[in-house]
């Protein structure tokens, strides 16, 4: 092997190493910017949703028993109506959806626009609906259970829909509408918001609020939710 070639062989050995070396640093430094965040923004407020639906499902078990005559403890739904205020309503919505999701889908017009304007809308009937129900708690008695159950019924079946629609449609049509970067500051002034109006890990807090109001009607057992089997055909 001549010293030409020799020397050609030895700079593209010489370059590969390079190249390799930057492609694992770059990797690492990845793995390292993603260890630093636990939460991304989207999976932040989709957690958040799964907190609100557990909500629902305690709306939803008030409704049948409202139906059926059964027994509503109005001091647990109360509870209810006050998470959904603070955790859903204060937090969730104002001040992540609709200050940080649904503006930049508005700017970009469309389907994504309108869809976004409806979401405030349903937002708006909500506060209604919250509103509604604190005052019946703190009445101590139901006036028409009929009314209430509809009340109820009604807007589980909206907020149900209306988080669903978020997350498999709006939340990627959002990350879509910002850049990486925009996306990454996000990450971090949603988790830093979330303590500054909690004091402290405010996901953790309405988990464990909201497992003691399931308590309350009997819904914290899981394994007891599994329905018998159907009949045969």
């Amino acid at each position: 092997m001549s010293a030409h070639t020799e020397r050609r062989r030895w700079i593209i050995l010489a370059s590969a190493a390079v190249a390799s070396t930057a492609v694992l640093a770059g990797a690492k430094e990845k793995d390292d910017d993603d260890d630093d965040i636990d939460v991304t923004a989207a999976e932040d407020l989709m957690r958040e949703h799964g907190v609100l639906r557990r909500a629902l499902l305690v709306y939803a078990e008030a409704a049948t028993r409202l139906a059926t005559g059964g027994n509503v403890p109005l001091d647990a739904l109360a509870q209810v109506a006050t998470l959904f205020r603070s955790f859903g309503e204060d937090y969730h919505e104002r001040s992540l959806e609709e200050k940080h999701v649904f503006v930049p889908l508005m700017k970009s017009g469309g389907k994504h626009a309108a869809l976004a304007r409806t979401l405030v809308d349903q937002h708006e009937r909500g506060r209604q609906v919250t509103d509604y129900v604190a005052a019946i708690a703190r009445k101590g008695r139901i006036p028409d259970n009929a009314s209430f159950a509809t009340v109820l019924a009604s807007f589980v079946r909206m907020y149900q829909h209306h988080a669903a629609i978020e997350d498999t449609v709006i939340f990627p049509a959002w990350k879509q509408a910002i850049s990486p970067a925009q996306y990454r500051e996000l990450n971090e002034e949603f988790e830093d918001l979330e303590h500054k109006m909690f004091g402290k890990d405010g996901f953790e807090d309405a988990v464990q609020r909201v497992g003691k109001i399931e308590e309350s009607f009997g819904l914290a057992n899981l394994a007891a939710l599994t329905p018998p089997a159907p009949p045969m055909p």
